[in-house]
């Protein structure tokens, strides 16, 4: 078996032709996500970063069959990017050639965080997302796709994030037919194009071979004009002469460029990865993730040396190559070469789609990244999972990507936390009613062996046991010291902790505590069922009241009874 700079020609066949249908695909979205992301004049920007970032992505990458290239959550970040160095002064027309070169500095800038990531093996704690704050952040990011499309899908110019997209559609609402025209037209191509077609040719390139010739023979400029109506937007003249070299802007604003960097890196990385494990379900076969990480990081840093786009690994697109039959590497750098002729040879020809076509490719990109499954059923799953899902869905259309998922994820763990924590605890409540008429019929769901129960029936409510189960975390700390005053009520202290595997500090200082708090009121404390690194644990804070088993805690309590 032929071996080429690690990748295996073993499926030549299967690997171009996956490629070469990846590449209809990414075609219109890659144009479409230029325009979305950088404004007028801005598709060919995404056509360039499908080609980089999908070659070197596929090259360097550690996901066999994965197709990369601009996508709906780094458009939306690089439209954020905009916005903030527009805040700060910066002229956001490419045209002036002033924002441009920023732009790609934060692109290069995010491809080196993300070569960093993958070098320090960071790959595995961001797959770590708790689902709600991923279906939220994807959710809003499909949101914010169908907001800022709605003014080209009405042929009116917009731009920036969403609340100035929506006062300048509500500002400047003066609709024009012709793009509402072919704004329906494209609709009801990607809607409703039967699966018998679609699975052949995709509808998104469907739309742009039909609608895009249409658009010329129904709403000529000079017609429209006699007629009174306004031309209809296009994209307008494109570069000529394929890919070239351009030096980023990395001397002014550079605090802004390395956030927007920062901001860059997270996003496409997370993004990525969650397409590698689609990728590994429906190929059977696991991704390496530090490795996707450097090869997206290599991408990314050189499309913004090309004024590309920056990418991310496309779930579609590595959908439909593998179904095509892609499976290695080969297949996402045909999908690049494929791009690449067309954009030596096809300039002209993209000059002439509206405007409008692309944004309505885009709103079905928007509805079909929303998580539609779980914003129905989240509520009925649970309140708390809901509220965090809609609390990032709402962060990210109306705030901050990045702090969206970093404010998800700090709650979703917080909750988690407090969920183990209560876990943990039970045992403790369940074997320790208040008062001194305990009885084996106060005991809950793990009741103790009958010689064990026996002898604390004839403690006669004088020994507290708590017997606590699982890992104890910090969150465990809270609810040990929260039962530290009952200790007056009782005689003897027992702390079981054979059903707990690992110990973390937090909780053995509150177990220290509780100990000391015992001793210093007259009353005897015992630690039992500690084994291994939980012993060892123990030892090194100090603590010597252990004995070995929870009977012979129990014995010695009767007996200490006895004594007093």
């Amino acid at each position: 078996m032929a071996l080429i700079n690690g990748l295996h020609l073993r499926n030549v066949r299967g690997d171009v032709l996956g490629g070469l249908t990846a590449a209809v695909v990414a075609l219109p979205l890659a144009l479409a996500f230029g325009e979305a992301a950088l404004g007028d004049g801005g598709a060919i920007y995404g056509l360039y970063g499908a080609v980089v970032v999908g070659f070197l992505a596929a090259l360097f990458g550690g996901t066999p069959a994965q197709v990369s290239g601009p996508t709906g959550p780094m458009s939306v970040t690089v439209a954020g990017v905009i916005a903030s160095l527009t805040a700060v002064g910066v002229n956001p027309n490419l045209g002036a050639g002033e924002i441009l070169p920023m732009v790609m500095a934060a692109v290069v800038i995010g491809g080196l965080f993300q070569i960093l990531f993958g070098i320090l093996k960071l790959g595995k704690y961001i797959t770590l997302v708790p689902y709600s704050v991923v279906s939220g952040f994807m959710s809003g990011i499909g949101v914010i796709i169908l907001i800022i499309q709605l003014g080209p899908l009405f042929g009116i110019t917009t731009g920036g994030g969403v609340i100035e997209s929506v006062n300048r559609l509500i500002d400047n609402f003066q609709p024009n037919g012709a793009a509402i025209a072919v704004s329906i037209m494209t609709l009801a191509i990607v809607f409703l194009t039967p699966r018998k077609i679609s699975q052949w040719l995709p509808s998104p390139l469907l739309a742009l071979l039909i609608v895009t010739p249409l658009s010329l023979l129904l709403f000529n400029d000079a017609a429209l004009i006699e007629r009174g109506m306004s031309p209809l937007p296009r994209i307008g003249d494109i570069p000529e002469g394929g890919l070239t070299f351009s030096m980023p802007n990395i001397q002014e604003n550079l605090s802004v460029i390395v956030q927007a960097g920062l901001v860059l890196a997270v996003l496409g990385a997370i993004d990525s990865l969650l397409t590698s494990l689609v990728a590994d379900n429906i190929s059977q076969t696991r991704h390496n993730s530090d490795r996707e990480l450097i090869g997206q990081g290599i991408g990314n840093s050189v499309s913004g040396l090309f004024s590309g786009l920056p990418g991310a690994g496309a779930t579609m697109r590595t959908v439909i190559n593998v179904k095509s039959g892609g499976s290695t590497p080969i297949s996402g750098m045909v999908h690049s070469i494929v791009l690449l002729i067309v954009l030596l040879g096809a300039g002209s020809l993209a000059a002439e789609i509206p405007k409008a076509l692309l944004a309505g490719i885009l709103i079905k990109v928007g509805l079909d990244i929303i998580d539609w499954g779980f914003l129905k059923r989240a509520h009925r799953l649970s309140l708390k999972t809901a509220a965090v899902m809609y609390g990032v869905l709402l962060m990210t259309v109306l705030w901050n990507l990045i702090n969206a998922v970093l404010v998800g994820v700090f709650v979703a763990n917080m909750l988690t936390i407090d969920s183990i924590t209560q876990t943990q605890l039970e045992g403790m409540d369940a074997d320790n009613p208040l008062g001194e008429d305990s009885t084996s019929d106060d005991f809950s769901d793990a009741p103790l062996p009958s010689d064990e129960q026996e002898i604390l029936e004839r403690c006669a409510g004088d020994v507290m046991l708590f017997r606590l189960r699982g890992p104890m975390s910090f969150g465990a700390a809270k609810g040990i010291s929260e039962r530290m005053m009952l200790i007056r009520n009782y005689k003897v202290l027992i702390l079981d902790i054979t059903d707990v595997p690992r110990l973390g500090v937090t909780a053995t200082l509150a177990i220290e505590e509780m100990v000391e708090e015992a001793k210093s009121n007259s009353r005897k404390a015992y630690v039992t069922g500690a084994s291994g690194k939980v012993k060892d644990r123990l030892a090194k804070f100090g603590i010597k009241e252990v004995v070995t088993t929870r009977k012979e805690a129990l014995l010695a309590a009767l007996n200490d009874i006895g004594n007093t």
